[in-house]
């Protein structure tokens, strides 16, 4: 291979060409296989850290293991699950601590001078005062999600509220659950909201209600499993700042509202003895042991991937993985709640 050849490529290229030079020679050294298709120093190490970073080269031993890009794709996938786990429980841990908080110490209110303001809140009139002056005191941006649909005497005043925040340059933010979107009175208002200029996303899975504006204001209920109770109510960095953290993470796994992935089966169709043995590939489990636990044979569990890979609508285990995933078929968890059932909204 030419010098001119080795550096036309780009640098997605170069590890590209790596990887298959390393699988093609199992047990070469990273150098000498880098120096073979001519690549700097420079380069070397930006395609190094690429496969490292996607987990298709263990470098722990003393000439590097290639990782096949399926097996890769699992473990990054098994880490993204742990990921948001933790998430989770840190966020459960806070609920608490907040509950605690609730007690003798906010009802006494913050001491003065306090970066802090935090009360619970029980009347539905309060919080639908504080939701109306929010729009009039937000000055850079708005972010809600909601478990669940926009009720039908709602959906004008927010769109009201959307037309007045964007018109003053605020920034709007809204996730919602893949099924409300799939409720067409729902639909038609998320349409109408991005129209106006509102983002809009859609999640698997959203974790609770609540309203974020600029970092100064947090709303969310004292029971993320039950919308109707009361609502805890912070002012001041110090609390907003930590929501605002996990709504951009639950932002950034949601999908843009209008792209949702052709074609999406929900794999309502898959047996018993099929979850399984997709929950044991997920887990980097072979196919020979999956047959094993099983009780079956090598062929069967082939089958069984195949019909997997047919009810989620993927062309591969790679692409069966990924859907596996958002739809929450590898942790055993619910589906979002019944759309039907309301949240608030700012």
């Amino acid at each position: 291979m030419s010098k001119n050849a080795a550096g036309a490529r780009t640098g997605g290229e170069q590890a590209l060409a790596l990887y298959q030079a390393l699988r093609a020679a199992p047990g070469t050294p990273l150098a000498e296989a880098a120096r073979e298709l001519q690549l700097t120093d420079a380069e070397r190490e930006r395609a190094h850290a690429e496969l490292t970073d996607l987990g298709l080269v263990d470098t722990t031993a003393p000439a590097p293991q290639v990782i096949a890009p399926d097996v890769a794709l699992l473990g990054l996938l098994r880490h993204e699950r742990d990921r948001l786990e933790s998430r989770l429980a840190e966020t459960s841990r806070a609920h608490t601590a907040l509950e605690t908080l609730a007690g003798p110490f906010l009802r006494a209110r913050t001491e003065p001078g306090s970066e802090v303001e935090v009360e619970i809140v029980d009347d539905p009139a309060r919080i639908a005062r504080e939701l109306a002056d929010l729009t009039k005191t937000v000055r850079g941006s708005v972010h809600t999600m909601a478990t669940g649909s926009v009720r039908r005497e709602e959906m004008a005043q927010e769109l009201d509220r959307d037309r007045e925040r964007v018109a003053r340059g605020i920034r709007v933010q809204a996730m919602y659950s893949h099924r409300v979107g799939q409720v067409p009175e729902m639909d038609q208002h998320l349409a109408a909201r991005t129209a106006l200029g509102a983002e809009i996303r859609l999640s698997p899975v959203v974790p609770m209600n609540m309203v974020l504006a600029d970092e100064h204001f947090a709303l969310l209920p004292t029971d993320p499993r039950d919308p109707a109770s009361p609502a805890i109510l912070a002012r001041g960095p110090g609390l907003v700042r930590a929501y605002r953290a996990l709504y951009a993470y639950c932002w950034r796994a949601a999908t843009p509202y209008g792209h949702q992935e052709p074609d999406a089966h929900g794999g309502d169709g898959l047996t018993e003895q099929q979850r399984a043995a997709l929950r044991m590939l997920a887990s980097g489990i072979k196919d020979e042991q999956v047959a094993r636990n099983l009780g079956v044979s090598l062929r069967t569990v082939s089958r069984l991937i195949s019909e997997v890979m047919h009810e989620l609508g993927a062309a591969s285990r790679f692409e069966a993985g990924v859907k596996a995933a958002r739809l929450g078929l590898l942790d055993g968890e619910n589906g979002p709640e019944d759309p039907g059932e309301a949240g608030r909204s700012a």
